[in-house]
């Protein structure tokens, strides 16, 4: 972690005194939190990483520190959203999860915050083999472990297939975001023949693979983001930002990982056992489904962020992934 101003917060912002970079954090969640923890929540300083939203590092009475997590509040089910995240990992830290404890959960009316416990640990900077294979045994303790009715891998069969959630019953649980992202991937036919003819390959590939059954495990859903991925001397300390986390199968969290792990022939080793994991939990069909939804997804992402340079390589690298795929099965 960066090192700290010295006592920051606690003196007024001036030129012998600068403000730390707080980011965007709004006094209104500062005092939402005061009133949730019952103490005083000094800022400190912005923490690196988190893409999805601002991470501050704060000081509550009696000098623990802990990670105030804060994000605009977008639609009415947020809350709720924040809520079910903080239940699986109340579950999950009972079944030896390596993720810290929520602390506090709460919106104002224009943001949505938790409280973590802090883990004085650096984010990964790139996925290695050792951190691979840390990860993997990490996912392994999500078997069976579903207990949010959120389900990933119906997701990913919705985003393969191009089929609306109606479609797959009244179960569906489906966030105005991920309702968002599927309407974005419909529309990546128009960006070029070349996607086009990727998109056309990966509905063809899952066109007649049933939706999935109600998945028994726990699905992180961003797992292979190295700055989710805190480490200590080359160890796994911690697993963070579980707030799209619900259920499906492992396998989804072994994919995106798998995807991660093209570009560095270090990582060929170890790709291939995440291959080989993701084959003995699903088969080949639910394994292709996986694979086209996170493929469409990364196509969806640098479109959406305006960066159209980024395409051709995640087109490389997923007609890589479809011919392995083609030849293990």
């Amino acid at each position: 972690m960066p090192s700290e101003p010295s006592s920051p917060g606690d003196q007024p912002a001036g030129p012998s005194h600068p403000r730390p970079d707080l980011g965007d954090l709004p006094g209104e969640v500062l005092a939402d939190v005061a009133r949730a923890v019952g103490t005083r929540v000094t800022p400190l300083l912005r923490l690196p990483g988190g893409a999805n939203g601002g991470t501050v590092r704060v000081r509550l009475a009696g000098g623990t520190e802990a990670a105030l997590k804060t994000a605009p509040r977008t639609h009415a089910g947020q809350l709720d959203e924040t809520l079910r995240a903080r239940r699986v990992v109340e579950h999950m830290r009972g079944h030896g999860y390596p993720t810290p404890a929520w602390l506090g959960t709460g919106a104002t009316a224009a943001h949505v915050w938790h409280l973590v416990d802090l883990v004085d640990a650096p984010p990964a900077t790139a996925l290695t083999p050792s951190l691979v294979e840390q990860l993997m045994a990490v996912v392994e303790l999500q078997a069976g472990q579903a207990t949010e009715p959120y389900d990933h891998w119906s997701y990913a069969w919705r985003v393969a297939t191009g089929r609306s959630a109606s479609g797959t019953g009244p179960e569906v649980v489906e966030t105005p975001e991920q309702s968002r992202l599927r309407r974005s991937v419909s529309r990546l036919s128009g960006h070029s023949p070349v996607v086009s003819a990727l998109v056309e390959q990966l509905r063809l590939l899952c066109a007649h693979v049933p939706a999935p059954p109600p998945g028994p495990d726990m699905v992180h859903a961003d797992l292979a983001t190295p700055g989710n991925v805190l480490v200590r001397d080359g160890a796994v300390v911690a697993v963070v930002d579980l707030g799209n986390a619900g259920s499906g199968t492992r396998a989804v969290d072994l994919t995106t990982l798998l995807w991660s792990c093209y570009g560095d022939p270090e990582l060929d080793g170890v790709r291939r056992r995440l291959w080989t994991t993701v084959l003995a939990l699903v088969g080949g069909e639910a394994a292709a489904v996986l694979l086209a939804s996170h493929v469409l997804l990364m196509l969806e992402l640098p479109l959406r962020l305006g960066q159209p340079a980024a395409v051709p390589a995640v087109v490389e690298r997923a007609r890589r992934a479809l011919d392995e795929l083609h030849a293990l099965r």
